[in-house]
This record gives structure tokens, sequence and C-alpha cells, in this order.
């Protein structure tokens, strides 16, 4: 039976991907702060699919959680085959109105993190000759819109160049990029979501099952949804400054209330 480790694991889409893969018949190994929600998710996920399912507590903003993680991903007596970078946040706020300090720690999680654990995960898969890494970043990556999709738009960036890298190795990197999804992410930053159109929010459960079929099929890069990938396609030919004052203006509609 193959490991995967899931950080973020406890809600959202880091639940979605333990639901799945536990369904799937894979070990896994269970990152997130709250670890009294860790343990009850992993007697769940062992009592209902017969897998062996680990708690790690860490929080990844702070050296000392991402360390836990690395020393983690390093155990050649227990390997993990797959990792899915999930655990991020958002801020409530325009750039200068939140505090630095919560900015940095956005950046240690998104940025700092996921390439530390990437790294630490892809050392012993390369040696293998096999495994897989999932990055989340998000739509917002593509869109000039704000320190959030800054830190996205760098996963982007690192994973896909990353994977150009390792091509040939046996290991697969893939950023996955959604959009709106129903999870705790929003309520935990105080966002409010009432003026989300209908359409544009995303199931986490079919998120997660069209993920794991991209990165099965190879690509660096999933924008899982017709509608996304509909709407990245607008993206994509809309001049960069026009596309800016839309984003601006989508924010203060859709995003922080």
């Amino acid at each position: 039976m193959t490991t995967a480790l899931i950080t973020g694991a406890t809600a959202g889409i880091g639940a979605a991907f333990a639901r799945r893969l536990a369904a799937d018949g894979h070990n896994l190994v269970l990152v997130a702060r709250d670890a009294e929600r860790l343990r009850e998710q992993a007697t769940e996920l062992h009592d209902r699919h017969g897998i062996e399912a680990e708690v790690l507590r860490a929080d990844l903003s702070e050296d000392k959680g991402i360390e836990t993680v690395e020393e983690r991903l390093a155990d050649r007596q227990h390997p993990v085959d797959l990792l899915v970078n999930n655990a991020g946040f958002g801020n409530k706020g325009r750039y200068l109105e939140v505090a630095m300090a919560d900015e940095l720690n956005m950046l240690k999680v998104h940025c700092e993190a996921v390439l530390r654990l990437t790294s630490a995960a892809v050392t012993g898969m390369r040696e293998r000759g096999r495994g897989g890494v999932v990055n989340v970043a998000s739509v917002a990556a593509f869109v000039p819109r704000g320190t959030y999709g800054a830190s996205k738009a760098w996963v982007v960036q690192f994973t896909q160049g990353a994977a150009k890298d390792l091509a040939g190795s046996g290991v697969r990197l893939m950023a996955l990029c959604p959009g709106f999804v129903r999870t705790e992410f929003h309520q935990r930053a105080g966002m409010g979501t009432g003026n989300i159109p209908g359409w544009m929010w995303l199931d986490a459960d079919k998120l997660v099952a069209a993920a794991l079929a991209d990165l099965t099929r190879g690509k660096s890069l999933s924008v899982p949804d017709p509608r996304y990938k509909a709407l990245m396609g607008v993206v994509k030919l809309t001049p960069r400054g026009l596309l800016g004052g839309a984003a601006s203006k989508t924010g203060r509609k859709y995003g922080p209330q």
C-alpha cells in the first residue's frame, strides 16, 4: 500500500483528498494544527476504509512545524509516495490593510513551506524512481490581484519549473488551481461570500477526483472544471491592464467583506 501525506488535511480540499485517497486504499499521514480534529479524522478513515492514518500536528507558519513534516517526508523506512501541499489561508483586506506579520505568515505557508516540503519529498521519490506532488494553488494565480494571488502565482511557477527539471525521473509535480470551493476558507478569514454567484462554486470531492485524474495523465497544471477552464481562457486573451482593473473590481464585489 502506498502512503500519501496531506497538509491542511482536516477540512475543505485537504479533507476531500484524504477521503478519496483512503477510499482508493492509500495509507495516510494527516497534517494540520488541530490535533483533536486530526485524531477524529484518522479514526473515521481507518474504520471506514481499513487504511492506516498517521496523525502529525504541525503549524506550517513556524519553522518547527515545517521541520516536523520535513523529517517525516525524509523517512526512508516509511516513504511517502504522494505529497499534497494543501495548507493555506487568506487574509481579509487589501494590500496595506493587512498587518505585515500576517502577510509574512502567508508567504511562509504558501511559499516557503511548499518549497521545503516539496524538496524533502522529491529527494526520496527521485531515488526510488516514482512519486507525485500536488501543490494546491488557485485561479487567483492568473490575475493581478493582491498578495494571496501573488503567493499562488509563485506556487504555479515553482511547480511547473520543478516538473520540467524532474522530467524523466518518474516523479510527477502538478499545481492544482481551483476556483471558489465550498470549504471553511472564507469563514476562517472573516470573508463574506453572499455575493459570489452560485455557478462559481465547486464541490471539493469532484475537484479532487478531477485533480487526481490530471496527475495520472502527467499534467503539471490542473484547472479542474470546465467553467474555470473557460474563464482562464478569457483571462489569457485579456490585456493585462484591463485585467488588473477587472480583477480589482471583482475582488471588491466578491472578496473580503
